[in-house]
């Protein structure tokens, strides 16, 4: 069983500076599985129930959350033309130092992964992994068999962009509206796949991440952790 510092971990948890984590643990504050330490130096496991004052510290390596992103939003961690996503997070959240799983655009909302877990995000956002992605879109205009189609059969754009095969699932009631489903996660790739059918994307938002839905009890800029089977889930190809 791995032992790390008792002052590393309660600052790693986001809830405290390094030095403030120190300065309660010298005061006594601190207890770990029932017995006060002193020492912030002193090695604990991850697994032990620790206290600062009276309070739950949160010893977790890694976090996992899932946000149904807002539109005006982009999902960065630093605030460029929009704001930034993590600016819907605590400030416990944000000084864990959680990102973005990926990219949605401003315009885009949905289901949004954020974690300060790098590995777990790369696995999800690799092209060769092909973790598939799903988008609920609305067009300009009716969208039909012959697009799905061609969608399926991969698309090469007039710069010379290949996009691989995606999937449109087309809604039989109301023409302008389907799901469209990707594996790779190109740059616009799939406002440029319906662009290549000649429409264009009035209102889009993710909706699934491998085998994870959006929890649509979610309010817009609402966040909540993954299960240990969603964390797996997220993986899963088709």
């Amino acid at each position: 069983m791995m032992l790390e510092r008792l002052d590393k971990i309660m600052s790693g948890s986001g809830q405290f500076s390094r030095s403030k984590a120190r300065a309660l643990i010298q005061a006594g504050a601190v207890t770990v599985n029932g017995v006060s330490i002193r020492r912030p130096e002193q090695k604990v496991s991850r697994d032990a129930v620790i206290l600062a004052e009276g309070q739950p510290v949160d010893t977790a390596l890694f976090v996992y959350y899932m946000m149904n992103k807002p539109a005006g939003y982009e999902s960065a961690t630093r605030d460029g033309a929009y704001p930034a996503v993590t600016r819907l997070l605590s400030p416990a959240l944000r000084n864990r130092g959680l990102f973005p799983v990926g990219r949605l655009d401003a315009d885009v909302t949905g289901l949004l992964l954020l974690t300060d877990d790098g590995g777990f995000a790369h696995r999800v956002t690799a092209p060769r992994a092909e973790v598939p992605k799903t988008y609920e879109i609305f067009a300009d205009g009716p969208l039909t068999a012959v697009d799905a189609e061609a969608l399926a059969s991969g698309v090469t754009m007039r710069d010379g962009t290949v996009y691989k095969s995606a999937r449109l699932e087309l809604d039989a009631s109301e023409p302008a509206h389907g799901f469209i489903t990707v594996t790779e996660g190109k740059y616009h790739e799939v406002k440029n796949l319906v662009a290549s059918r000649g429409r264009h994307i009035t209102s889009m938002r993710r909706v699934r991440i491998g085998g994870l839905s959006l929890d649509e009890s979610l309010a817009p800029g609402q966040i909540r952790p993954l299960t240990a089977a969603e964390l797996n889930s997220c993986l899963k190809r088709e």
